[in-house]
């Protein structure tokens, strides 16, 4: 049994759902405008009040309005394997997505226990000794700004670490060894997401996924989905029996993902002694993906 296919999933396909949503509001628009003109003439003709009708246009005029903004936000998209001209693209998606969550983890580590104690506790200190409120400003500063550098530490870190392997050659990483692949998304001519697959280490039989990143002016629109499907795929058409991948708990949008998805999380570790220091655990999922013989089985019926 073959998963469904859809446009716009497989490299090299077409346009994708965000084409095929964007064509159905098209014929909504066009089936039921022409019915809410004709009411409003009808109510203009029966002579109800102008408020009425005032209301009735205003409703109109927004609904056309609504219609025409989500037809500019839904731009076709289409998912193709990457290429080498599409190395500085990726890498600036790939460091704005890291640094993205700089701030989410600066307000996390204000929010910790240990660092209250840290805030209150050296300030009231220097001022119980010193008695002056100028040092426990310049103080309350120096820790601030000595958090905020904590919070991008880590982040910082990773990226410097990938770039410095998997993706400092992506074309030799991840197209240059069966078993492994990387896609981009384009959507006007323009790269605004990627994913990419490599088994995973001294574990031949799983995929493990990496990178999977979506511009932030085209979130929502199902773009993650489908790269993350198109993924899946690819491990099943490869003969793999796991797709694994790790996240941090606070990208909090990637793994409720994950999860609607069918993955499963396994288990959460500190992945180094910076991301412990902020106290900021790794999730692992997996997804189990159906052996060959059970997927014909299952097209065939058979069953207990």
């Amino acid at each position: 049994m073959r998963w469904p296919s859809r446009e716009g999933l497989v490299p090299g396909g077409g346009a994708g759902p965000g084409q095929s949503l964007l064509d159905a509001r098209q014929r909504l628009r066009a089936e039921a405008t022409p019915r809410l003109l004709w009411t409003f003439k009808a109510v203009v003709v029966a002579g109800w009040p102008r408020r009425c009708a005032g209301n009735l246009a205003l409703s109109l005029s927004l609904m056309d309005f609504e219609i025409q903004a989500q037809q500019s936000s839904m731009a076709p998209y289409h998912i193709r394997k990457y290429q080498e001209n599409d190395r500085t693209r990726v890498l600036d998606l790939f460091s704005q997505g890291m640094n993205e969550h700089i701030p989410t983890t600066f307000c996390h580590i204000l929010k910790l226990p240990r660092t209250l104690v840290l805030l209150l506790g050296v300030p009231l200190t220097l001022f119980l000794l010193s008695g002056s409120w100028v040092l426990v400003l310049v103080a309350s500063l120096i820790l601030l700004a000595a958090l905020r550098f904590l919070s991008r530490y880590p982040w910082t870190k990773f990226i410097v670490m990938s770039l410095c392997t998997d993706m400092s050659d992506i074309t030799k990483t991840y197209l240059g060894k069966p078993g492994s692949c990387f896609w981009v998304v384009e959507a006007e001519g323009q790269v605004v997401g990627m994913i990419g697959v490599l088994p995973a280490t001294l574990q031949k039989e799983k995929l493990q996924l990496l990178h999977l990143c979506v511009a932030p002016e085209h979130r929502g629109q199902g773009i993650a989905k489908a790269l993350v499907r198109t993924a899946l795929q690819f491990a099943r058409d490869q003969g793999y029996s796991q797709v694994i991948l790790i996240t941090s708990m606070l990208q909090h949008s990637a793994w409720a993902l994950y999860q609607h998805m069918g993955f499963q999380k396994t288990h959460q570790f500190f992945s180094s002694m910076s991301w412990r220091l902020v106290a900021i655990p790794t999730l692992g999922f997996v997804y189990h993906l159906p052996s060959a013989g059970a997927s014909e089985a299952q097209g065939l019926g058979v069953g207990p």
